[in-house]
C-alpha cells in the first residue's frame, strides 16, 4: 500500500512532505518536539507531550513510517514555501488517518507557535480534504478540537464551513490525555456530498 498516499502535497504557501526518517533530520525534529519556544502551548491540546529523549522522537518517526506503509495514516511535515516567512523551516506536522472500516478520514495538525495565525491550518486542511475525497474516495472527513481550544475551533470552523460541513457536537470525556486525564472533544464533519456541492 506504499503508493496509497502522495509523497508530497503542495498548496499556494505550503509544502507537505511525507513524515519519514529520511525527510526530517532526527535531531532537528527532536529539538522542535522537545524544547521549541512555546512547545508547552503547542502540546496543551494535542495527543502527545514534549519529547524527553531522542529515542522517543526516533520511535515517533518510525511509527509514522510503519503507519504510512500499512495505509493506516498519512503524516506530513509542514513547511512554508518560498516567499513565506520561515520558508523551508519545519512549521509542524499534519495527518490524514483513514478509518477504512467506517469510510471516514480524520484530520490532525500541530504547528509551532511562531507559525500560528497565518491560516496554514485551513490551507493544509483544504488539500487533505481534497485527498480524502478525490484520491481515497472516503465518504466523510472528521476533525476534532479539544474543549477549551478556541483557537483551533475557529480555524476548523472556517474550513469546515468553506466545504459545506457541520458541527456535530461535544463528545464528553472521550479522549485520554498522555498525562492520564481525559478531555472532551468538539467534532466537525464534511461529507463527500457536501464537499461536491
Amino acid at each position: 500500500m506504499t503508493g496509497l498516499f502522495p509523497e508530497t502535497v503542495e498548496t499556494d504557501r505550503l509544502r507537505l512532505r511525507r513524515l519519514h526518517p529520511q525527510t526530517v533530520a532526527l535531531f532537528d525534529f527532536y529539538d522542535i518536539c522537545a524544547a521549541d519556544p512555546g512547545i508547552e502551548d503547542v502540546t496543551e491540546h494535542t495527543t502527545w507531550v514534549p519529547h524527553e529523549t531522542v529515542q522517543e522522537t526516533r520511535e515517533f518517526l518510525r511509527t509514522a513510517k510503519r503507519q504510512w506503509e500499512a495505509g493506516e495514516t498519512a503524516q506530513y511535515v509542514v513547511r512554508p514555501r518560498e516567499g513565506e516567512d520561515g520558508a523551508g523551516d519545519i512549521a509542524g506536522a499534519t495527518s490524514l488517518t483513514p478509518h477504512w472500516d467506517r469510510d471516514v478520514g480524520e484530520l490532525g495538525i500541530w504547528l509551532r507557535k511562531r507559525f500560528w495565525g497565518r491560516g496554514y491550518s485551513g490551507e493544509r486542511a483544504d488539500a487533505l480534504v481534497e485527498m480524502a475525497f478525490e484520491r481515497l474516495d472516503l465518504s466523510l472527513v472528521a476533525v476534532t478540537a479539544v474543549d477549551g481550544n478556541e483557537r483551533s475551533r475557529r480555524a476548523i470552523e472556517k474550513y469546515v464551513d468553506r466545504h459545506g460541513g457541520r458541527y456535530e457536537g461535544l463528545n464528553r470525556r472521550v479522549h485520554a490525555r498522555p498525562d492520564g486525564g481525559t478531555v472532551s472533544l468538539h467534532r466537525y464533519t464534511i461529507s463527500q456530498a457536501e464537499y461536491r456541492s
